[in-house]
């Protein structure tokens, strides 16, 4: 029973730094990255669609996105979809594909930036610290009905604590690179 609460906790704490890696991924630090435009939600025939699932996207160079559509009729909605997005870059498009120049940071934009990623942070601490809360209650009800001893729930808590120390010290360590990331000139 205890290791079915821990376990779970374990899994859902994982789940809360896989989103945040995927919230930082879509952060812009200069670099051009596909995680940038691949959620972007196109017009497409009517149904908003994410952009990766109606283009390929690469990064031929650090400061490019190359899009290449598979229906070329939809560049002009692709074009739409983009400058309303809070990205600030203006496509550009050949006919085939769109390209999007990545212009460098602002040294205002780059702290701007850095308070938005310890903000997507702090959520994702706060998310594995419920986790954490969530679990130890778990614990407590099975200690009150009987199902495990006081020292089993002391030892059960302090497995949650170093679980929960460990998640948050990796996202810590992904906030540390993204930060030196979107810092670096």
């Amino acid at each position: 029973m205890i290791n079915d609460i821990l376990k779970d906790a374990e899994e859902k704490m994982k789940k809360s730094v896989e989103v945040t890696k995927g919230e930082f991924a879509s952060m812009r630090a200069g670099r051009a990255t596909p995680a940038l435009v691949e959620k972007i939600q196109v017009e497409y025939y009517g149904t908003p669609t994410p952009l990766n699932q109606l283009a390929s996207i690469s990064a031929p160079e650090p400061r490019l996105l190359v899009i290449q559509p598979w229906d070329k009729n939809v560049i002009p909605e692709i074009e739409k979809a983009i400058q309303k997005s809070d990205l600030g870059i203006n496509p550009a498009n050949d006919g085939s594909v769109v390209r999007l120049n990545i212009p460098q940071l602002t040294e205002e934009r780059r702290a701007e930036l850095v308070k938005v990623i310890k903000k997507k942070a702090e959520e994702g601490r706060v998310a594995i610290r419920n986790i954490r809360r969530e679990a130890i209650d778990e614990l407590k009800t099975a200690q009150k009905d009987g199902e495990i001893s006081e020292d089993d729930l002391k030892r059960a808590q302090d497995s949650v604590q170093k679980i929960t120390d460990k998640y948050v010290k990796q996202i810590d360590e992904i906030l540390e690179t993204k930060e030196k990331e979107i810092m670096q000139v």
